[in-house]
């Protein structure tokens, strides 16, 4: 039987790449999905896609903005009002803008900052109540290698990865008492439609499911163990 079967699972930034890919797990495993996503007729296709696969996949979703506080909000609370408490988090909502501090755009930071940062600080929040009165639960913050090393081009969105993963273990500590384990998933270059037509065929970089395995995995473990801080590079290394 699945460790997922009939959990509430919350998905972020679902409609495609690695958010896709993890929604697609949790319904292979039969959990009861809430989704979300910025584009909503890419959030429906995704919804389409899933329900044709996995016909007996139980799929919520609906359009926000997470950036937006209010809409972040308002997404944590569509979700209360759906479900008994949320048993798995996975903070996925995130954009990127290349850039360096010193020639990146007016608002680039702030963009950042609001898009993959202060969305799973308010979706978090607006969960965590029910979570916490549960004492259960995971959460799974979407960061990057970016998170831990300065990289050329990196600016605004480095600097918002990095306050992630300030975010996660803060977040961690604070949550121990509740058994609510937190863990920060760290991936390199992964294909997603941000590489464009890359050639892959020599599995040169990483595939989105890396990432939803590993997050499956993790939440197959004993509530003694929580996978912290999980770094996956392609085995060549990050081009």
């Amino acid at each position: 039987m699945s460790n997922n079967k009939g959990k509430n699972v919350v998905v972020t930034g679902a409609s495609k790449g690695i958010g896709r890919a993890v929604a697609e797990a949790f319904a292979a495993e039969g959990a009861l999905l809430f989704l979300c996503a910025r584009n909503e007729v890419a959030l429906y296709n995704t919804i389409a896609l899933l329900q044709t696969k996995y016909p007996d996949a139980v799929i919520k979703a609906k359009a926000f903005d997470l950036s937006v506080k209010e809409q972040a909000i308002s997404f944590g609370n569509w979700v209360n009002e759906n479900c008994t408490a949320v048993d798995i988090l996975v903070n996925n909502a995130g954009s990127f803008m290349p850039g360096s501090v010193h020639n990146e755009e007016d608002a680039v930071l702030e963009q950042m900052i609001a898009v993959n940062l202060y969305s799973a600080y308010h979706v978090t929040r607006t969960l965590l109540p029910k979570m916490m009165a549960a004492k259960a639960g995971s959460i799974f913050n979407l960061c990057s290698i970016a998170s831990l090393k300065a990289y050329s081009n990196g600016g605004s969105y480095s600097i918002s990865k990095f306050a992630m993963l300030g975010f996660s273990k803060n977040l961690r500590e604070e949550l121990k008492p509740y058994n609510i384990k937190v863990s920060a998933i760290m991936p390199g270059a992964i294909l997603t439609d941000s590489w464009g037509d890359y050639d892959n065929s020599k599995h040169r970089i990483m595939e989105a499911k890396d990432v939803a395995d590993i997050i499956i995995a993790a939440t197959g473990l004993s509530p003694a163990a929580v996978l912290e801080d999980i770094v996956l590079r392609p085995q060549l290394g990050d081009l």
